[in-house]
């Protein structure tokens, strides 16, 4: 009997507490759920990756909601203010359009419109050589260096950095380096962004003499001033009068005057030693 009266207020125990979760179920849907609007206004954005000099069309802007408290500033809500423009500044997918990524209305598209005021760009020919076997490559940066004589002499051809961090605006019709791309690339041309004083000492430099292009690394600001190196330096300096040959049964006099002694350092592994050569 004890046992009966257990088991039937344990089955009115769990009915109760199905009741009353029922009950509180349904009381929460029927709760009103309150829901926030965040303002937003209408901004136009890159319907795909962009590159630079490509020309907006219909096909390649968006107009998207954007909250209004995050908006960026100058954002272009009419896509009619960039169809028809020029990029200067390669863009990737949803990015906002903003003024100073878009040529002038009038400017049109291509390379041009990316050179900014006051610069030019100058091509000049290359090869595999001159070009650092294919790395020289939009984006990067590179020192000039002219080899030329400036007498028409053998002797005085002098090689000498003559320009300093350019950017390579294109290599070839290349004017901008993919993602997927950046193996080297062989190319025939290659354009670079100089003022109009740095353009004519590049062409004079590539037409009276050769050029050499020294890739360097873009976060290296410095510009170094070399005196230029001639051939009779590379091999140390030449002497001023040639040695006596001494003949059999004849005997050489020596010089008059004190020698022309110069000192050498001579390295053997880890030691140095310093030696005079007469």
């Amino acid at each position: 009997m004890a046992r009966m009266r257990i088991f039937i207020v344990l089955i009115l125990a769990i009915a109760a507490g199905t009741v009353f979760a029922f009950g509180t179920y349904n009381y929460v849907q029927k709760i009103p759920a309150k829901t926030v609007q965040i303002p937003t206004m209408k901004i136009v954005v890159a319907g795909s990756d962009l590159d630079i000099g490509d020309e907006i069309t219909k096909d390649s802007v968006r107009l998207i909601d954007w909250p209004t408290s995050a908006a960026p500033a100058n954002g272009i809500s009419d896509p009619n203010e960039v169809i028809g423009r020029g990029l200067v500044m390669p863009m990737i997918q949803n990015e906002p359009f903003l003024d100073l990524k878009l040529a002038p209305k009038d400017a049109g598209a291509g390379l041009p419109p990316a050179i900014p005021p006051g610069l030019r760009a100058v091509s000049v020919k290359v090869n595999e050589v001159i070009g650092v076997a294919g790395y020289v490559l939009p984006g990067t940066h590179v020192d000039v260096v002219a080899t030329v004589s400036p007498t028409q002499s053998a002797s005085d051809v002098t090689s000498k950095v003559i320009l300093t961090n350019v950017l390579v605006l294109a290599a070839g019709t290349k004017i901008e380096q993919g993602e997927k791309d950046k193996k080297p690339i062989a190319v025939s041309v290659v354009t670079m962004l100089v003022d109009p004083e740095q353009a004519e000492r590049l062409t004079l430099a590539s037409t009276e003499g050769k050029i050499q292009l020294a890739l360097r690394n873009p976060l290296d600001k410095t510009t170094p001033i070399t005196r230029g190196v001639k051939t009779a330096a590379l091999l140390g300096a030449l002497a001023t009068t040639p040695r006596a040959i001494a003949r059999p049964g004849t005997a050489v006099s020596a010089p008059s005057g004190p020698l022309d002694l110069t000192t050498v350092e001579v390295i053997r592994g880890d030691k140095r030693a310093r030696e005079v050569v007469r």
